[in-house]
């Protein structure tokens, strides 16, 4: 009965956060451009003072991730995408091009349902309010249920500083205690004109097949490349510092080290010096255990925990100070739990004989899972960094960089953003790192540029039609029918229907030219 309760206030709730949003949306659409800049402003600067306080509470109530990280994380997903998007036309005229005779005009999708997941909860949130904000749009966001506190917290931050910069009341809403009957039927609501969707994969099927507008994103699982002229000291740094930021609950972060064998030992060595802890096989297979309790799938206990928690689950004694747990391997596919994504600090190693070798090991494990999303690669030789971004099946090829907040366009010229696009790949809409611009729709006025000379028809010719039916009427039917008798005798097809038939075609066909 209790489940029964919450589950029924919960989508109570919803629909009454829905029914405001939609209201405060129809007032907010009639906003001018320069209003609706200075709320999102003021959502962005709120959201960045209180960085710390979400990232504290953060941890507290998932216990993933590291409260310096979830702080720059904060701040990415606030002033960060501000910055970005600060200067974009999203609402009303966008553009005019006075050659062509052509405006567009941006208009808002209405209210969008947002999912938040419980890796990222709070920059999620704040990242996907002021994205549909400066579209014109209002928001309800589904928290993730084991974060459903501090995500909700960062959304009364940011409906507070909406409202005293003038934004009308409902304008951002959320569901306090959120289920999956709750969150079902938030994205089923008919009042809902977009999805947003990060989480499982079950997840963004269900946005996908709501029969509504959605960006669903899929998993990652994107190797790391060493290619053999690359700066190891360096990668290794990069890498580790990449894996280790917010004890690696970014999508984005490298899962698998594939190192050509030229640099394998001094990569190896490095990765020691840096705070590794390789594994031998009795330990690999006690962790391994622990990853994937159960063949292909995840130990969520495990996602953003540090390496030492983890190793301790293991029941694994690791020096004090260590980053990473490592385990060699030549494997993939479900029974292979190295080979899964793993949001935690725990990494396997591939060796690659040749760069066609690695291509290879790198597919396979994208294939397996995380296709379309992400990978990166550590070279010296810019060729060979093409080369490799040509062959992988994925959106976004990190180079030379960290890949967990490359690909969000902390440390890259890409666009900030903590939704990734997997595009065709991964069977998503797009390939993009979402953002503001994907949440209005186009309407565009266009005047005619060109004349159309339409060629003259004569009316006294009949119609085809009309010629066909008036031949026909002049046929003698008897000649007709004679004809065809004399004809399937002459060649004994009385037992053959198709060359009866084209011969009575055959010979109408006489009759009517």
């Amino acid at each position: 009965m209790k489940s029964y309760n919450t589950s029924y206030s919960a989508t109570v709730e919803m629909m009454e956060a829905v029914q405001k949003a939609k209201s405060a949306q129809e007032r907010f659409s009639n906003f001018q451009p320069e209003k609706i800049d200075q709320i999102v402003k003021s959502i962005a600067k709120a959201a960045f003072a209180k960085a710390d306080y979400l990232a504290m509470i953060a941890v507290e109530e998932t216990g993933m991730g590291v409260v310096e990280h979830k702080k720059i994380k904060n701040e990415l997903g606030s002033m960060g995408v501000y910055e970005s998007i600060k200067d974009e036309k999203t609402v009303g005229v966008i553009k005019r091009d006075s050659k062509l005779k052509l405006t567009e005009v941006a208009y808002p999708f209405g209210v969008i349902a947002a999912i938040c997941p419980t890796t990222n909860p709070t920059s999620t949130a704040i990242f996907k309010t002021l994205i549909s904000l400066k579209a014109g749009n209002a928001i309800v966001v589904s928290p993730h249920p084991t974060a459903a506190y501090c995500t909700v917290e960062a959304l009364k931050i940011c409906l507070e500083a909406a409202i005293l910069a003038g934004a009308p009341e409902g304008l951002i809403g959320w569901i306090s205690k959120p289920t999956m009957e709750a969150t079902t039927a938030l994205i089923q609501h008919p009042s809902i004109d977009l999805i947003l969707a990060t989480g499982g994969s079950g997840l963004v099927k269900a946005a996908y097949s709501s029969g509504k507008p959605a960006y669903g994103v899929g998993p990652g699982n994107g190797p790391v490349y060493f290619e053999k002229s690359a700066n190891v000291k360096k990668a290794v740094q990069l890498v580790l510092d990449s894996k280790t930021f917010d004890n690696g609950t970014l999508c984005s972060t490298e899962q698998s080290i594939v190192v050509h064998k030229n640099i394998k030992e001094l990569a190896m060595r490095e990765l020691r010096n840096h705070g590794a802890y390789f594994l031998n096989l009795e330990e690999k297979q006690r962790l391994g255990n622990v990853i994937a309790p159960k063949e292909g799938q995840l130990n969520a206990k495990i996602v953003g925990r540090s390496a030492e928690w983890i190793a301790n689950m293991a029941n694994i004694s690791v020096p004090k100070g260590t980053r990473v747990l490592i385990a060699e391997e030549d494997k993939i596919g479900k029974s292979i739990p190295f080979s899964l994504e793993k949001l935690a600090p725990i990494f396997p190693l591939y060796t690659a004989e040749s760069e066609e070798d690695a291509y290879r090991i790198c597919t396979e494990l994208l294939n397996f899972i995380g296709k379309g999303h992400s990978c990166s690669i550590h070279t010296s030789d810019d060729d060979a960094a093409e080369r490799f971004g040509l062959a992988m099946p994925v959106s976004r090829v990190l180079v030379n960089t960290m890949a967990s907040i490359g690909a969000a366009g902390a440390t890259t010229a890409l666009m900030p953003s903590l939704t990734l696009g997997c595009g065709s790949y991964g069977g998503n809409i797009s390939s993009d790192n979402i953002t503001a611009r994907h949440l209005y729709n186009t309407k565009r006025i266009a005047f005619g540029i060109n004349e159309v000379i339409l060629p003259k028809t004569s009316h006294s010719e009949l119609a085809p039609t009309e010629r066909t039916s008036k031949r026909i009427t002049n046929i003698n039917i008897e000649e007709v029918v004679d004809q065809v008798i004399r004809e399937i005798n002459r060649n004994d097809l009385d037992s053959n229907l198709l060359s009866i038939s084209n011969t009575i075609e055959q010979v109408v066909k006489q009759y009517t030219k």
